[in-house]
């Protein structure tokens, strides 16, 4: 059995709705009975898959894991906007969703591609004079946010049967998908919120290699430490 200070490497989870990405890591320690434990890019508890969580010395690399870029799969809700752009908000204004073409939706999907600016929405980890923004937002305060650059690499369409619009996004770091979906409604001028979104991959990490969070329930700590990614393996996946 590996003594514990010999655990390093990457752990992929394929999280589940209604955990925080903290959650997580706070298994993780549990069960592997290890307090060096990272995770790499913030999935919001409504959200599913992809959390990369670095073990042991393969913290040291959590930065160069994080600023990899991102393949998400979303549904976008037309017809309400919330005050966290995603359904777990309030609903701040409703509208009737028009008779639109696949030509009309595409529209604002086209529009974002490349590099572009998105202010970040209030309910996000970025923080003010060194409060998150999430807890101003909690007590009801907007603050002036900066807008930042951010790239789409590509975008797909997977299912359009109004008022949802599933698709999928291969974007840079930092890229907000909740924003995202806000704008296409905006856009649309119909309103829409994000309602479903599942990260399908980090850099060249997917979740074939993933491991449920049930099975991270269920396996020992010698179980589950074989299954992460050793640090040479992870530099070779990075090409690096």
């Amino acid at each position: 059995m590996h003594s514990k200070e010999s655990v390093d490497g990457v752990l992929l989870v394929d999280k589940e709705p209604g955990m925080t990405s903290h959650d997580v890591v706070g298994l993780a320690r549990k069960r592997l009975g290890i307090k060096k434990i990272g995770h790499c890019g913030t999935l919001d508890p409504m959200a599913t898959g992809l959390l990369i969580l670095v073990v042991g010395r393969a913290t040291k690399i959590q930065d160069l894991l994080m600023s990899e870029d991102k393949e998400y799969e979303g549904t976008v809700t037309l017809g309400a906007t919330t005050d966290t752009q995603d359904k777990e908000g309030n609903i701040l204004e409703e509208k009737p969703v028009p008779e639109l073409t696949e030509a009309q939706v595409r529209t604002p999907f086209e529009a974002m591609q490349g590099d572009f600016y998105q202010t970040p929405p209030m309910v996000s980890a970025i923080k003010k004079d060194g409060v998150p923004l999430y807890k101003l937002a909690r007590q009801g305060k907007t603050v002036e946010r900066e807008p930042r650059l951010v790239h789409v690499f590509g975008y797909n369409l997977l299912r359009l049967e109004l008022p949802e619009i599933d698709f999928r996004v291969t974007c840079s770091k930092g890229f907000y998908v909740r924003t995202y979906a806000d704008e296409v409604g905006k856009e649309l001028e119909c309103g829409a919120h994000l309602s479903a979104l599942r990260r399908t991959r980090s850099g060249n990490f997917d979740l074939e290699r993933s491991v449920t969070v049930e099975a991270m329930r269920e396996l020992g700590p010698v179980e589950l430490g074989a299954k992460l990614i050793s640090l040479p393996e992870v530099s070779r996946l990075r090409g690096a």
